[in-house]
């Protein structure tokens, strides 16, 4: 008996942002392994439901995963006939679309559960991003988290820099300054982040840097710590104002070429 759990799997793809390409049986003819209608979804790595085996599913699999490999969002078309030359036999016809159904999502990592943390997810979850929230204090999170976002109730958050994807977002903002330094440590020792921005005045930054370079970091690694973060233009101190600053940033920085970013940011007036 045919399994087909796609529509399960596509709502936990939705909540962790993998890209993924929903594969349609839309018309068939004469003799097919599925009928019209029938559906499968395909991701990087794996395939829920089937649309039958054998080699029209293989190509499926391939021009699914050739578009993930492109990230390309448009719809596709695809006709088969089913006979020796696609290696089957059943001698019909098919036509299936492949189509983008989940748009991939940046990863940010946030730390910290204060005022403004609290404000920004809430908009943060509205883009293409993914959260990991994670702070040490499970009190300090609401009670109903947005689409996206997964708590990390962590006992030392230093160590959850480690299990981050490469090209991750990150954001330090906790309630502790200590923490936030061993946190810069580690993010700047793995030397992947897309983004990097630590909550702070220039004071902080200053202290950061002189800090981070008695342990070894040099000007080009501490050029890519962000501090003070958002954008220059908004200087409010109301979490809200600061929280619609930071992702104005972070807008800025996945619209830009998927590389790390090298520069510190404008002198901003986001303090903590």
């Amino acid at each position: 008996m045919f399994k087909d759990n796609w529509i399960q799997a596509l709502a936990e793809l939705e909540q962790k942002g993998e890209p993924c390409v929903l594969v349609t049986v839309v018309e068939h003819k004469g003799s097919t392994p599925r009928d019209s209608g029938t559906k499968m979804l395909v991701t990087e790595q794996g395939c829920h439901a089937t649309i039958g085996g054998g080699h029209l599913e293989y190509k499926a699999l391939e021009l699914a995963r050739d578009m993930l490999a492109r990230g390309e969002q448009q719809m596709k078309v695809e006709r088969f006939n089913l006979g020796a030359s696609l290696g089957q036999c059943c001698g019909g016809m098919a036509t299936i679309m492949l189509e983008p159904v989940v748009r991939p999502r940046h990863h940010l990592v946030l730390f910290g559960a204060g005022h403004v943390a609290k404000a920004l997810v809430h908009i943060v979850a509205t883009l293409p991003f993914r959260i990991t929230w994670i702070d040490e204090r499970a009190e300090e999170f609401p009670a109903e988290l947005p689409a996206g976002v997964t708590r990390v109730v962590s006992e030392d958050p230093v160590d959850e820099v480690d299990d981050q994807p490469a090209g991750s977002f990150y954001l330090v903002m906790t309630h502790n300054h200590q923490l936030d330094l061993e946190l810069c440590a580690r993010i700047l020792k793995r030397n992947d982040a897309r983004y990097f921005g630590v909550i702070g005045s220039r004071t902080k930054r200053k202290r950061f840097d002189y800090r981070l370079r008695e342990r070894g970091f040099d000007d080009a690694a501490l050029a890519r710590m962000i501090c003070p973060i958002g954008l220059a233009e908004v200087a409010g101190k109301h979490p809200a104002e600061i929280a619609v600053s930071v992702a104005g940033q972070l807008i800025a920085a996945y619209q830009a070429e998927p590389v790390p970013m090298t520069a510190a940011a404008p002198a901003a007036a986001h303090t903590l």
